[in-house]
């Protein structure tokens, strides 16, 4: 099992400076950086290439995940704004090529944060949403890149809520590359148990993420862990596990999550490092 962290943790926009936070995890301990998309498509090849480096040189595992922007909505009933969600994955899985990045995670079958004062088609967007990463498989597999789908709660997200909603669609796909993606903290606020839902997913489960019900790092709120860590066991999970705080408010990243006050008393970068740190020990030891 890898331990990892998301960028966004020091982070109030949907992008950085992913070397410094590259060197960063690497310091901390952290075996995985998981990095904003994004951003990725409009890389030189000479970002490509000190990216690259510098993961190599850190012995640090990139991952990606992304919400996608409205107009790269592959579940959208605009036949337009799904072609651009594919001209959209097609330059993105090349520059993850690159990159030797092979996983990316989120909401990918359809677009965050939802617009809810839009009308909701969960019917028609599901059937369009397979059609859809069922054609971003098969373009991702070219560079051999696993999708795993993010399920989501309710606020966030429409099309998938629960870890049997997210296992029934990927099994719909059909794909080799293509996995279920759960995170303690959704499933906080969807599932009637945690370790059923874990469970479910069972071997589809490509992607873990962690944080504590109150967004802080793992050891810092009530998550059931001894019940992940069981569970986890009980379907033999051995990939990713990556930590997903937020406790910063402003920026995009404040805006988009929701922190509405700052959830630590010192917000200093000295004491973000401290905490991941103290983090990353807890999680390794409760899921270990």
């Amino acid at each position: 099992m890898q331990h990892g962290i998301y960028y966004a943790y020091w982070e109030k926009k949907w992008e950085g400076d992913y070397i410094y936070y590259t060197d960063k995890a690497a310091r901390l301990g952290f075996d995985i950086l998981e990095i904003a998309a994004s951003p990725l498509p409009y890389y030189t090849k000479e970002q490509i290439q000190a990216l690259k480096s510098c993961a190599k040189s850190n012995g640090i595992r990139l991952t990606a995940g992304h919400g996608p922007a409205p107009d790269q909505n592959i579940a959208s009933a605009d036949p337009s704004i799904r072609a651009n969600a594919i001209e959209f994955y097609k330059k993105l899985f090349d520059v993850m090529g690159q990159l030797d990045i092979d996983l990316i995670g989120g909401g990918i079958y359809s677009y965050w944060p939802v617009d809810y004062t839009k009308p909701i088609d969960k019917e028609g967007d599901w059937k369009r949403s397979v059609e859809g990463v069922r054609e971003m498989a098969h373009i991702a597999a070219g560079n051999n890149i696993t999708l795993c789908l993010e399920v989501l709660n309710r606020f966030e997200g429409y099309i998938l809520n629960t870890s049997e909603e997210g296992t029934r669609f990927v099994k719909e796909v059909g794909e080799p590359n293509v996995k279920v993606m759960l995170d303690t903290f959704h499933m906080n606020i969807e599932e009637t148990s945690i370790g059923d839902a874990i469970r479910t997913a069972g071997p589809l489960l490509g992607h873990f993420h962690t944080g504590e019900c109150n967004r802080l790092v793992p050891g810092k709120g009530r998550t059931p862990w001894r019940e992940i860590h069981d569970a986890l066991r009980d379907i033999k999970y051995d990939k990713a596990v990556v930590m997903e705080p937020f406790v910063q408010t402003g920026g995009k990243v404040g805006s988009d999550i929701k922190v509405w006050r700052p959830m630590v008393d010192d917000q200093s970068e000295a004491r973000l490092d401290e905490d991941a740190k103290a983090a990353l020990t807890f999680q390794r030891y409760m899921l270990g």
